[in-house]
């Protein structure tokens, strides 16, 4: 807390030179008046000025990067019970900081006391870290400090991020089970393809038979990944990059997120996710007070999706020229054509195709496989890229929250909705994907036992 130093006036007239703590100029002199002093100089001491700063840069540790979700989670839960507890909200803040460990939040949280400490409001002293707390976070605090209910803004803050974490979580726990089987099943079938194809090759070509096109397949990609190896983690660390450079712009994001919301199964549940997300963000800003158009800027900020934020980018625009929220959320909830978006669909179709053109001899057949299944992938997102990413349950709900004054209501529903949707959809998913992964662990072996036993078949036929 600082020193004031101060010089003032007692009733008699007799100077007075002292000094004081507190946590703001402001309340000093209210404090020094309380004591029957009238005061004329104060000012901050210099030395404990210092020493504070000095302190304060002692204290800060080294951070990089953002603060994790769960972890501000926990500390909106926090504050939001210590506000409702009627302490006051510095020190509340020092609580905290005290029981932060060393890293971005707790160089926030020193941040955002100490310009509280020189006069700001708490949404002002959060803007001031915007790596550690976004606009969402800082506008609804705004929208609690304007209407006086503080500890009431907290509370549905931190219920919004525990749900959305909540969310997060089983999404992501969803996807540990098939992306460890996926690892095993490539570790066995390159075993298989290094270790054992190569000593039937070697027998094939000593006996010079005819072999099949299975085994020739199986042989060309069992070369390919003998000689190229590397190839191995470079193809998809390579598409990674390419696609993390196609989001740098403008055109490129927007075409890779329609391309997700189109593919089968995943891009509904991408869809219903994205959905939950943004409705309760709206429906949690309209209900702290927030205007409308600006909680609609931040969630088009915080969609996460370039197609959402289209979508609530036109909604604004909408408003502004007078609408209601239902009509153009509606009208702008169709995708439409993309040529980026029809590029990923065709390289989805083609990639598949690509090893029977190294083939020997099969260099036409392999192009035509390629074309064809980049033309059946184009037909499917042809088909499908004018389907609505915002249903009439939605539509509905937001229409008539407009017109009974309870948008907020009716928003949270919809998210409550579409979070029970995606969570039975994930927990089917899960369902399904054990026997999908087993049949395709189990073809693509048994695709290279058949291609071996051909040939032997054929063999011991000749020798007999």
């Amino acid at each position: 807390m600082p020193t004031y130093q101060f010089e003032a006036m007692d009733a008699t007239g007799q100077e007075i030179k002292d000094v004081i703590e507190a946590a703001s100029e402001d309340e000093a002199q209210t404090t020094i008046r309380r004591m029957g002093y009238f005061v004329t100089k104060i000012s901050v001491k210099k030395g404990a000025a210092l020493g504070g700063e000095a302190a304060a840069k002692k204290k800060r540790s080294f951070a990089i990067g953002h603060v994790k979700s769960k972890q501000l989670t926990a500390f909106t839960r926090q504050l939001s019970i210590l506000q409702d507890a009627g302490l006051p909200i510095l020190r509340s803040l020092r609580i905290l900081e005290g029981q932060a460990k060393a890293g971005r939040l707790k160089n926030s949280l020193m941040d955002v006391c100490e310009e509280i400490e020189g006069g700001a409001t708490l949404s002002e002293a959060l803007s001031k870290s915007p790596k550690t707390f976004n606009r969402l976070y800082v506008n609804m605090i705004k929208a609690g400090e304007a209407g006086g209910a503080l500890e009431v803004i907290l509370q549905r803050l931190a219920d919004f991020m525990e749900r959305s974490e909540t969310l997060k979580r089983k999404v992501r726990s969803a996807m540990v089970y098939p992306i460890i089987v996926i690892v095993v099943a490539v570790v066995i079938v390159t075993f298989l393809i290094v270790k054992i194809v190569p000593t039937f090759e070697s027998m094939f070509t000593e006996f010079g038979l005819k072999l099949p096109v299975m085994t020739q397949l199986l042989i060309t990609i069992s070369n390919g990944i003998a000689t190229y190896w590397y190839l191995i983690p470079a193809i998809p660390i390579g598409i990674l990059l390419f696609i993390k450079l196609a989001r740098k712009f403008r055109h490129g994001r927007m075409g890779w997120d329609m391309f997700l919301l189109k593919l089968p199964v995943f891009g509904l549940l991408l869809e219903k996710n994205v959905m939950a997300r943004t409705t309760r963000t709206l429906g949690t800003l309209v209900g702290s007070g927030v205007p409308i158009l600006e909680g609609l800027n931040i969630t088009r900020e915080t969609a996460g999706n370039a197609l959402f934020e289209r979508l609530y980018g036109k909604v604004t625009d909408a408003i502004r020229e007078g609408e209601t929220i239902a009509k153009p959320m509606k009208q702008y909830s169709r995708p439409g054509f993309h040529p980026v978006a029809l590029f990923f669909w065709c390289a989805l179709g083609a990639g598949p195709m690509v090893p029977i053109a190294f083939i020997r001899d099969m260099l036409t057949t392999g192009l035509i496989a390629m074309g064809a299944g980049a033309l059946l992938a184009s037909l499917w997102y042809m088909m499908r890229m004018n389907a609505r990413v915002v249903d009439d349950l939605v539509v509905n709900m937001v229409d008539v929250g407009e017109e009974t004054g309870e948008l907020d209501t009716m928003l949270y529903k919809v998210a409550d909705t579409y979070d029970e949707e995606v969570k039975t959809m994930t927990e089917g998913l899960m369902s399904l994907l054990e026997p999908l992964l087993t049949l395709f662990l189990g073809g693509a072996v048994g695709f290279i036992v058949i291609s071996l036993f051909m040939p032997l078949i054929d063999l011991i036929t000749k020798l007999s």
